[in-house]
């Protein structure tokens, strides 16, 4: 039964917003902003996160001389950021669950430019640690309340075109923001490249600040409140289709420099543009991606699995030549689509506890950015070549498909009972 019939002293209003609270595709479409500089300002804050976290990579070698570490020893920095995303997720979700979207959102940007302004003037490995905690802290709160706010401002057939969009600021970062942070930090010094961070986010804060709909929180929103997507079956399996399924293809990314160099045997010249074309299938897949999802949401999160383990599959055999691996490459990238198809999905399986799913993902695709580089470098030291690490994603992958065949089969058993309730 409904909930305005369980409670009949409601009046429409009331009852409208009980079933928008507990099902977001019921929400209207905000008339009060134009979506498009919404978005864009939203954008913008991927585009300073997708810059520092990937950036930092290519960065490494030369903070790690700098501050006199090895670079082994450095790896830990980016192990810290990744730590402060897992972390940052849920906690500030929770916390902050009665601010309003627009507040949050500006805070957390503010936190971000500040954490990187500081990574920027490091003294020392510990406090290069710390700032990069620090720094991931906000990525995927900020994630999470951008979705929703892009979401709401379009119809529900739109939901997920309006998340890859904001997301196109994520992936555009992997094609233009980090080689001009890298070029930034080979050039003019690695600090150059955080600072650039910093300024990018501060523009964030600017943009939303103007943009944003300035919205109010929500009177019945709490920690527990939030918490309570922690009870809901259909919430776990999500995340962990993402977790699982998007391993694959960070197995294959992380080590994809070394094996274009050794198995390839390319000049090291031709390693950024095969990796540019990884960003670039990155942006495709997730505009494609979000095209079908609100067509047809389930089923395309089902296919992108399949997509991302034939692609993979593919990868040992086109790594003896350059034309075959680029092309490869750029379909593995096309995999990257099932974020924003899963992110939509929690906006389905959550109710009433939206923020704190929607910060989970991203913690979800962290600890996938683990599993996935964790397991390549088992197969790789265990003797099974650069290679192997495409099998290593193909097996996550189908790993990914059945977590979501699982999901699937209890929604469908659950339906019966459920067709009763208005």
């Amino acid at each position: 039964m409904s909930s305005c019939e369980t409670a009949p002293g409601l009046n429409s209003d009331e009852c409208l917003t009980i079933r928008e609270r507990a099902d977001p595709r019921r929400r209207p479409a905000s008339r009060s902003v134009h979506p498009g500089f919404v978005i864009f300002a939203l954008a913008m804050g991927g585009f300073a996160i997708g810059t520092t976290e990937f950036a930092s990579m290519s960065l490494l070698p030369y903070f790690a001389a700098e501050l006199a570490i090895d670079e082994p020893t450095a790896g830990h920095v980016i192990s810290a950021y990744a730590l402060g995303v897992v972390i940052g997720a849920p906690v500030i979700a929770v916390l902050a669950a009665k601010l309003a979207r627009r507040t949050l959102l500006i805070g957390l940007m503010a936190i971000f430019a500040a954490a990187n302004l500081l990574s920027a003037l490091s003294p020392s490995y510990e406090w290069m640690a710390a700032f990069r905690f620090l720094s991931g802290l906000p990525h995927g709160a900020y994630f999470g309340v951008a979705a929703l706010v892009a979401a709401s401002l379009v119809p529900v057939n739109r939901r997920a075109q309006a998340v890859a969009h904001m997301m196109l600021g994520l992936t555009i970062a992997t094609v233009i923001g980090v080689p001009a942070a890298s070029w930034l930090g080979q050039v003019f010094g690695w600090r150059w490249g955080f600072a650039l961070v910093a300024v990018l986010a501060l523009l964030t804060v600017v943009l939303v600040a103007l943009f944003a709909p300035r919205d109010k929180p929500d009177a019945g929103a709490s920690p527990l409140r939030e918490l309570g997507a922690l009870k809901r079956g259909q919430v776990w399996l999500t995340l962990a289709i993402g977790a699982i399924g998007f391993g694959g293809l960070f197995a294959v990314y992380t080590y994809a420099a070394s094996t274009l160099m050794d198995v390839t045997r390319v000049s090291p010249i031709f390693v950024p543009i095969v990796l540019g074309l990884f960003g670039v299938g990155l942006t495709t897949g997730n505009l494609v991606t979000a095209w079908a999802a609100d067509r047809a949401l389930v089923p395309t999160i089902g296919a992108v699995l399949i997509w991302s383990a034939a692609s993979l599959a593919l990868y040992p055999f086109a790594a003896g030549n350059i034309w075959a691996i680029s092309i490869v490459v750029f379909l593995i990238g096309c995999g990257g689509g099932l974020a924003t198809a899963l992110q939509t999905r929690l906006m389905d399986v959550a109710e009433d506890a939206q923020t704190l799913a929607a910060a989970l993902n991203h913690s979800a695709f962290n600890a996938a950015n683990a599993l996935g580089p964790f397991l390549g470098g088992l197969a790789i030291a265990a003797g099974y070549g650069w290679t192997s690490t495409g099998w290593v994603g193909c097996a996550l992958a189908l790993g990914g498909l059945a977590i979501f065949l699982i999901s699937q089969m209890l929604e469908r058993s659950r339906r019966p009972a459920a067709s009763a309730i208005p």
